[in-house]
């Protein structure tokens, strides 16, 4: 079996006792690393300062080789907090008003990855099979290529992928499709993303759809596919299990006081729709007045890329909104919205979604989200809790029982809520079960096992 070499923007190293990452991507790509035998490469999440990074910092955990190189100052400034978070984020989330494009950022994002396949490339055998994460590394494989690389490279974008009037905004788009057209195998989340995609390509005439998911393009042909990613779903719901007996998740129970729990878990960022929500929340109390006091509203919001302006002002922000609603429809004994800005540890989180009779998961454009599969995975089958989605999330082209919203339509989003806590214990297992059950079959273990079998066969 060949090795696996993964590329990510960020390399997470294993915890203290070589005990599994806490993430379900990071479970999976280690696992098939351990399998295969291979290499994780990544920025370290340091800065050098003005000095050019030394050699990679490379760490032996079992069969894993981790290798972390350290960014300068202005790395960091242009490639990742510039052109991949400045530009790209907000154009694969359909946020044109909020890209800022500049040529120096975009020539520091193509010089970072330049400097990644230089590092890498001394590591790579012939038989080595590359796996590459994410918006921040698209030009890598064209990098790679013209060093005379080889080997099989894919690619999986974590992240929604734009229709092409969208796209096509951006001054660089067609060195970010030339980019693509370098890997053998380009995945995305969702069919919707790869029709955007390959549509993309036909539209501005630089590629053709040949049948079959493979394109041609740049005078290359490769292949394109979907591949939704998964949880480590039997894991996640023994562990809410668990969690029921954390102190913390008792407190919590103690201090709800007998009202239902409405859990929003989302890292602080204009794409997750939490202004909406918290809108549609306030709308639900204000047209249901059987509801007074008689629900909490629990928002976990950790900051997110607080360097970057437009996260600082949303911070304010969602502070303020919460602040307000409470203001306009809580009482002396009542807080109805609970705001937490920082994150909460995996054993918390889980009691948490377990005793949310309502997960509220309504991102104005998500490329899966994954937290709406852990609220269905953490429920008790006995009594569960109903999804509340937004359709331009991901997630929604899987979770056939979860209630889908237009996280625009504030209304029918308050509507969702009332629907959702007053249905029947009947209609909730039926919903959770076919919800479940799918999540039990399409695993991340799963995903990752299905993205290598297309990108190398038999390999």
């Amino acid at each position: 079996m060949s090795r696996l070499v993964v590329v990510s923007n960020r390399v997470t190293l294993p915890a203290k006792g070589g005990a599994a990452p806490a993430g379900g991507l990071a479970v999976a790509l280690q696992a098939a690393l351990e399998e295969r035998g291979g290499i994780w490469m990544g920025w370290s999440g340091k800065s050098s300062g003005t000095k050019d990074p030394e050699v990679l910092s490379l760490q032996e955990h079992g069969k894993i080789t981790y290798a972390l190189t350290d960014l300068t100052k202005t790395d960091v400034e242009e490639y990742y907090e510039g052109f991949a978070n400045r530009v790209l984020w907000p154009i694969c989330h359909y946020r044109l008003d909020l890209a800022e494009y500049g040529r120096k950022e975009m020539a520091g994002y193509f010089r970072v990855n330049r400097f990644f396949a230089h590092r890498l490339a001394p590591l790579l055998e012939e038989d080595d099979v590359i796996w590459v994460h994410d918006y921040h590394l698209i030009p890598l494989a064209t990098e790679l290529r013209q060093m005379g690389v080889k080997n099989k490279i894919g690619f999986f974008l974590h992240i929604p992928w734009p229709p092409a009037d969208v796209l096509f905004a951006m001054p660089v788009h067609e060195e970010i499709m030339r980019g693509l057209s370098h890997y053998d195998l380009v995945g995305f989340q969702t069919d919707h993303d790869l029709s955007n995609f390959g549509g993309g390509l036909v539209r501005e005439g630089i590629g053709e759809a040949l049948g079959d998911g493979l394109f041609t393009s740049y005078g290359r042909t490769f292949k394109g596919g979907f591949y939704p990613i998964g949880i480590e779903t039997k894991a996640f719901s023994e562990f809410a299990t668990k969690a029921a007996r954390n102190i913390m998740v008792r407190k919590a129970r103690q201090s709800i006081e007998g009202r239902d729990l409405i859990i929003g878990v989302d890292r602080l960022d204009y794409s997750k729709g939490i202004t909406q929500r918290i809108d549609a929340f306030e709308h639900f109390v204000k047209n249901n007045p059987g509801y007074h006091n008689k629900v909490t509203y629990l928002q976990i919001t950790p900051k997110s890329r607080s360097e970057v302006p437009e996260y600082e002002a949303m911070q304010r922000t969602v502070a303020e909104q919460a602040g307000r609603a409470n203001g306009a429809i809580g009482t002396v004994d009542w807080v109805p919205i609970r705001y937490i800005n920082r994150s909460i540890g995996r054993p918390v989180l889980a009691g948490l979604y377990r005793l949310a009779k309502i997960g509220l998961v309504t991102p104005l454009r998500d490329g899966m989200n994954l937290v709406a599969k852990e609220y269905v995975a953490a429920q008790d089958p006995d009594d569960p809790g109903v999804l509340v989605l937004s359709r331009f999330a991901g997630a929604a082209r899987e979770l056939k029982g979860a209630l889908l919203v237009n996280p625009y339509d504030i209304e029918g989003t308050a509507n969702a809520i009332a629907r959702g806590l007053s249905m029947s214990l009947e209609e909730r297992q039926e919903r959770w079960r076919r919800m479940m059950d799918h999540l039990l079959e399409h695993d991340v273990m799963r995903w990752c096992d299905d993205f290598l079998a297309d990108l190398a066969p038999g390999r």
